[in-house]
């Protein structure tokens, strides 16, 4: 975002890099983010812990650097206003695979769980060394939105039945345009996972470009001002549902919770039950951010007591 800056004459597109401050803090005219961001997709679940579950206490680990700590704001900001606590945050450099150090920092005694937000192999090496160092995690873990996502569900298995995450797709929803997309999909690429937030983030950011360039009959002229003027005002119909733009070009649009449930086609792969939906998030998370907040790192935010977000039991 800030490279495009330096290049007005282009207009970047975000695929599924979903950082806070891109759109937020650096707000490049020429940038936009069809897909919502990691705070966003956190939507529902700090509630969920707090109200579901009846966690007072939580640790989070989490990769270290910008997404993960935006996965967490996400959470810490709903989970505190609620009234919850966070007793520690644990963050593991990227790319480390073994994880039984940071697995022995979350206190099987003083909290009431954990969020854990690693990615990729992250994920996989966090769920197999835990199950042998602890057991079961179902009772223990929220996951980040990367947690659950269809890429990696084959390796987890039952190791994560019961976990329950949130993103911005609704990997089971019957709503015909998505099973219109997800048919459609599988037929180009049969061997990628179109319930992925990753698939449908580049989706939505290459079909929201050409109904626009379709509207203007691709005039691209004058720096691309009309283009540029069309997606903004855009009403984007997603297969997961409306989606439009905030002053800073980033999306508002639906998140759903989720969870990992018993395979029931025998693929050995768990399914994915969708257990509530969060209409319409925007990125200031109803209220808690902003320009002016505190951009997420290791220790930001701090969790306070407040006025939960309006979708919460509490809100």
């Amino acid at each position: 975002a800030n490279y495009a800056k330096e290049q007005p004459g282009v207009t970047f597109l975000n695929g599924a890099s979903a950082a806070q401050d891109t759109t937020l803090k650096v707000q490049a005219e020429n940038f936009f983010r069809w897909g919502t961001e990691g705070a966003q997709w956190m939507a529902g679940l700090g509630d969920y812990a707090y109200n579901e579950l009846g966690w007072r206490k939580v640790v989070t680990v989490a990769d270290d650097y910008d997404f993960p700590y935006t996965q967490v704001a996400g959470f810490v900001a709903e989970f505190c206003a609620l009234g919850g606590e966070i007793e520690g945050r644990v963050w593991v450099p990227l790319g480390e695979q073994d994880l039984t150090s940071y697995i022995a920092q979350l206190p099987e005694g003083g909290a009431d769980g954990f969020l854990m937000a690693l990615g990729g192999t992250g994920t996989v090496n966090f769920v197999k060394q835990y199950g042998e160092l602890r057991g079961s995690l179902a009772d223990k873990m929220i996951g980040g939105s990367v947690t659950l996502d269809p890429t990696a569900l084959g390796e987890l298995g039952d190791r994560v039945l019961g976990v329950v995450t949130g993103g911005p797709v609704s990997p089971d929803s019957t709503d015909p345009a998505w099973i219109e997309y997800v048919e459609g999909y599988q037929a180009v690429y049969p061997d990628v996972a179109p319930q992925s937030l990753f698939a449908a983030m580049y989706y939505d950011a290459a079909e929201a470009a050409l109904q626009s360039l379709e509207a203007i009959g691709g005039d691209l002229s004058d720096g691309h001002a009309a283009f540029r003027e069309t997606m903004s005002g855009l009403t984007y119909e997603s297969p997961h549902g409306t989606v439009t733009l905030d002053a800073n070009r980033n999306a508002i649009a639906d998140i759903f919770v989720f969870q990992a449930v018993e395979d029931q086609n025998g693929d050995g792969v768990p399914d994915l039950q969708t257990l509530k939906t969060i209409p319409q998030v925007d990125q200031t998370f109803a209220g808690f951010f902003s320009e002016e907040t505190p951009t997420p790192d290791r220790e930001s935010p701090e969790c306070v007591a407040g006025t939960p977000p309006p979708w919460t039991s509490g809100g």
